[in-house]
């Protein structure tokens, strides 16, 4: 009991005892106290450890194909939508050109240049595919328009509020997308200023309508969005996503949207709380519009509006490749469907048969590839756990081993005892014995002999204990009898116990159990726990009572080992097994005694439990796999 408030259990061994032992009637004890002790899931951990490892290498190599997959996607929809946009560029400065334009603004009021330049537009627009072209003079009033004469015609409003009249009202060529004011319509619209005489005479603007862009989208299937720099969505594959923000909109930002009349009358609700700021780097962030788990996104810069293309990939792509058992499964079903099929496409057409067989051999031939390449992977990975395997097992043994020696270097003075009191006797019996001889008295003299022959018997029976627990046993399981284990364990520390007036109960219910152990291995465990009860007793005053309860119970026998003593404390008990622990006095054991009697346990196919008597006092239960009795 290794770590107990002012109690020292630990590893310990004395001498054959000639002390009290008498057998009791006990009820079996049940085991009420939860596995809370972090050395049972050790070795569990560590082959979970291995797999999760193996699978997050897997799942991280997969992600890495899936980034440079979804990359490419995004470039080539990143790339397709920079040229579409960048196609009509400067078409507006072209048209800035043209005389039937700037003379509308020179003589507004005439219906000939006006008609002419509508028609103008309107050529231009049906040419380059665009969707309107227009002319606002300087007070931003639309003079003329590809659309004239339509009942959306441009002509004759104003659009001054629209930040592309602005920006070519500077001299600049203007870029803005937003839903059409007056069709209601979206478009990306570009305009150029219209100069006369030094001075900007009005302005040209083309509008281009971007269906056959999100046509491409939506065809798709790809979880693709097109946010401006305001973050607002307004090209999406997902309809619902449209015209929603990727994150919630400062009120400046609203303000100015509205004023626009960019989105007319759209709420531009959020889709989530916000996306991280660095959109620089593929990243698994949490965005429920796609799903409740994480998932990889990617972003890119695109236009002089600083647009972003944003793609919502799952990653789910990526744990099904890391499940390669699975997909090979699936490969070697797929397979077996295939040669089914073939077999009943054999009695139709030779040619699609053949056709069919060639096909048959492509896919076996790849999955005969994968196969071979999984088999040599799962054969590097059965050596690595072969050998972690054997590494552990000898560092348990070596630690085993260990514990015996410690334990042999503790009892030390107890054997000291119980040898030199034999050692007398036999002196001063073969002195006797010379006397009688002396004296004729043969009678006398063959009964100091006896007693000289029982004595070294008795010697002889500690030696053999002795020698039997420090050898290093290997550990191969085979029954054995549960009263002969105890009986070879009291033998060493029965003389202790006789020394603290203690009374040790044994209780097997029935006396003939057996377990499947290793002999040497099963002594260690028991005088451990016995020795641990002894060093409790030690602390206390009155009754010193240690007893030993075995039963058969579900297939299990448990033996419990319980003592008089102060008990376990509730700080204890979760670190119990754990190695290094202890409370005893410096130089007083290392802690070791109850791991490795739990790792002892383990190797046997067991397990060591610890608890507390309802009357007090601490109580081990050794649970082992029974062996059905012999007929």
């Amino acid at each position: 009991m290794d770590t107990a408030p002012r109690l020292a259990y630990d590893v310990g061994v004395a001498g054959l005892a000639s002390g009290p032992v008498r057998q009791v009637q006990m009820l079996p004890l049940p085991v009420t106290r939860r596995w809370r002790h972090a050395f049972l899931l050790l070795l569990p951990a560590c082959w979970l450890a291995l797999v999760l490892f193996t699978y997050y290498w897997s799942f991280q190599a997969s992600l890495e194909r899936l980034h440079k997959e979804s990359a490419q996607q995004l470039d080539f929809y990143a790339a397709s939508l920079s040229s579409t946009l960048g196609r009509h560029e400067h078409l507006p400065e072209i048209l800035a050109q043209e005389a039937r334009l700037t003379e509308v603004l020179m003589q507004p009021d005439s219906p000939e240049r006006q008609a002419a330049a509508n028609r103008y537009l309107s050529v231009v627009a049906r040419s380059a595919h665009i969707g309107t072209a227009f002319l606002l003079d300087s007070r931003g009033l639309t003079l003329a328009a590809s659309n004239a004469g339509t009942p959306q015609s441009f002509v004759g409003h104003l659009y001054t509020f629209r930040p592309y009249y602005q920006e070519a009202m500077m001299g600049r060529t203007g870029h803005f997308y937003a839903v059409g004011a007056t069709t209601g319509e979206p478009g990306y619209f570009i305009s150029s200023p219209v100069w006369k005489d030094g001075r900007i005479a009005g302005v040209v603007v083309v509008k281009m309508v971007l269906d056959s862009f999100e046509s491409a989208l939506n065809r798709s299937g790809k979880q693709l969005a097109l946010a401006d720099a305001a973050g607002v969505v307004f090209l999406s594959a997902v309809p619902e996503w449209r015209y929603r923000t990727l994150q919630p909109v400062p009120a400046d930002v609203a303000m100015r949207l509205s004023s626009t009349r960019q989105y007319g009358g759209h709420p531009l609700e959020p889709l989530a709380s916000g996306l991280p700021a660095d959109l620089s780097r593929p990243q698994l962030v949490s965005f429920p519009a796609v799903q409740d788990s994480r998932v990889l996104l990617q972003a890119r810069h695109i236009g002089p509006l600083n647009w972003k293309m944003l793609l919502f990939t799952d990653p789910w792509q990526a744990r099904q490749t890391a499940g390669l058992e699975a997909s090979l499964a699936g490969l070697a079903s797929a397979l077996m469907a295939a040669v089914a099929y073939l077999f009943w496409q054999r009695h139709r057409r030779k040619a699609e048969r053949l056709l069919a067989a060639d096909e048959l051999r492509a896919t076996h031939a790849r999955l005969e590839s994968k196969v071979i390449e999984r088999t040599a992977e799962l054969q590097q990975r059965l050596a690595q756990l072969e050998t972690t395997e054997r590494i552990l097992r000898e560092t348990r043994d070596d630690a085993i081993q260990a514990g015996k020696l410690a334990a042999l270097g503790q009892m030390a003075a107890g054997l000291t005892h119980e040898l030199n009191q034999p050692l007398a006797a036999l002196t001063t019996l073969s002195a006797n014995a010379r006397v009688l001889l002396a004296r004729d008295q043969i009678g006398e003299a063959r009964e100091n002999l006896d007693l000289i022959e029982q004595t070294a018997q008795r010697m002889g029976q500690i030696i053999t204990q002795l020698k039997a627990f420090a050898r290093k046993a290997p550990a191969e399981l085979a029954p054995v009898r549960l009263s002969e284990a105890i009986a070879q364990a009291m033998c060493l520390v029965g003389t202790r116990a006789h020394r603290l007036g203690a009374q040790v109960d044994i209780d097997l219910q029935p006396a003939t159990l057996l377990v499947q152990a290793e002999p040497i291995r099963l002594g260690q465990i028991l005088i451990n726990l016995l020795s641990n009860a002894l060093d409790a007793l030690a602390e206390v005053a009155g009754t010193r009572q240690i007893i030993l309860h075995g039963a058969l119970v579900d297939g299990n026998v448990l033996l419990s080992v319980s003592d008089s003593g102060p008990g376990l404390s509730e700080d204890v008990l979760p670190v119990l097994f754990e190695p290094f622990v202890t409370t005893k006095p410096a130089g007083q054991g290392l802690g070791l005694g109850l791991a490795l009697s739990q790792a002892i346990a383990e190797s046997l196919g067991g397990r060591l439990e610890a608890g507390n008597r309802p009357e007090g006092g601490a109580v081990f239960t050794l649970i082992l796999n029974a062996v059905p009795p012999e007929e």
